[in-house]
């Protein structure tokens, strides 16, 4: 690729590795912010399922916009509000701060520093032979971020408090903001006449594919938010050191850089759709077999490294294939539909996990809930009609 588009691939990797990096952190805090706050792990997941929320509902409108006006703007946007929500959430007092902040802040922050609008830009500049590889390196940089952030976030909490260490993180989320002016310019018209924004949404709801894709975001986002959320307190709970949860947090991150990377790599080359059919089966295989296990950190950190290998190469291979379906031109905004699903199944699987929990004492419900809905997601891609509409939107 030349050098003037590994510019925009590296400067996106580097902001979807802060965004996602210091979300994923999120999970480490719940026992501490629990305990000092006086919460249940139902209120904060609640806050987290806010966020969640918010990210999705954003995420086609601020598409939108960056497929219009560009989207360096809505970066820029994006991790200012980022900041912001880091400072409130490290200032919590009470629940409601934590809604505010974790849940309306960073939520809508996220929607305008993670993939639709990262993505989109990407793909613009991208050969379509070479963009489910773009595609894989840029969301590996959420992955590095969550490999650096989760034991730096964990070092932060045992030095500095939960609050010290989410001021912390806001400092270092300030500094990445003039990364977002290297994401410059927006999408070209592809075609004689350009395709409006409601025409491009009509097509694609008309397209049983697009529904299909949106199913599978939807379990996609129950099972990561889940695991991302609860799996350092369910460590607790086993008995494990906190050091073992966040620890089990950084490696999922460094195997997603190989996971994303590796999904990208075969999404130029082989159906997307069957090898998203095949990651969502073998997630249901890794979970099972991880709860029939004896529950040891060595254990701990292989169905993590498994995870991590499977964690977010769901995101290369799903906007690969709205790309390949629908062209670039409005990819952002449709990717940014696709994506609100993945947030509901986000929104069920944080506050879910903790509701189940509080109920009952126990995550056992929640993992065989996401083993079968991984099963329904493995099922749902196959009937997938994955021919362009237009072949010559497909440049970029």
């Amino acid at each position: 690729m030349p050098a003037a588009v590994w510019i925009v691939v590296v400067a996106g990797a580097l902001i979807v590795s802060i965004g996602m990096g210091v979300r994923q952190t999120f999970g480490l805090f719940l026992s501490p912010m629990a305990a000092d706050l006086g919460i249940g792990r139902e209120t904060f997941g609640f806050a987290l399922a806010i966020q969640q929320i918010m990210w999705g509902a954003f995420q086609p409108v601020m598409g939108a916009v960056a497929d219009r006006f560009g989207s360096a703007r809505v970066v820029a946007i994006g991790l200012a509000g980022y900041v912001v929500g880091l400072f409130v959430m490290g200032n919590a007092t009470a629940a409601w701060h934590l809604d505010l902040g974790a849940g309306v802040l960073i939520g809508f922050a996220l929607s305008g520093t993670t993939f639709a609008v990262v993505l989109g830009a990407v793909g613009r500049v991208v050969a379509p032979e070479k963009r489910s590889l773009a595609f894989g390196l840029a969301t590996a940089g959420g992955s590095f971020g969550q490999f650096v952030m989760a034991p730096v976030g964990q070092q932060l909490i045992a030095g500095a408090g939960w609050s010290g260490a989410l001021l912390i993180m806001a400092a270092i989320t300030a500094f990445t903001l003039p990364l977002a002016f290297l994401l410059r310019g927006r999408a070209a018209t592809a075609g004689k006449r350009e395709q409006t924004i409601a025409e491009a949404i009509r097509e694609a709801s008309g397209h049983s594919g697009f529904w299909y894709l949106n199913a599978g975001f939807f379990v996609c986002g129950f099972q990561v938010v889940f695991i991302a959320v609860h799996l350092p307190a369910y460590v607790g709970d086993l008995g494990l050191p906190a050091s073992v949860g966040a620890m089990a947090l950084a490696l999922i991150g460094f195997f997603n850089i190989i996971g994303s990377w590796g999904c990208g790599v075969l999404g130029d080359k082989r159906s997307k759709k069957y090898l998203l059919s095949g990651l969502y089966a073998l997630r249901s295989v890794v979970t099972v077999l991880f709860l029939f296990a004896p529950k040891t950190d060595i254990v701990v950190y292989l169905f993590a490294s498994a995870m991590g290998l499977l964690w977010l190469g769901t995101v290369p291979l799903t906007s690969g294939l709205v790309a390949q379906i629908f062209g670039v031109r409005y990819m952002a905004t449709l990717f940014g539909v696709v994506f609100f699903s993945h947030q509901l199944g986000s929104f069920l699987g944080a506050w879910l996990g903790g509701r189940l929990f509080d109920a009952t004492g126990s995550y056992d419900l929640m993992w065989w809930i996401s083993i079968a809905l991984g099963v329904a997601a493995a099922a749902l891609h196959l009937p997938i009609a994955d021919r362009p509409l237009r072949p010559a939107a497909q440049a970029a």
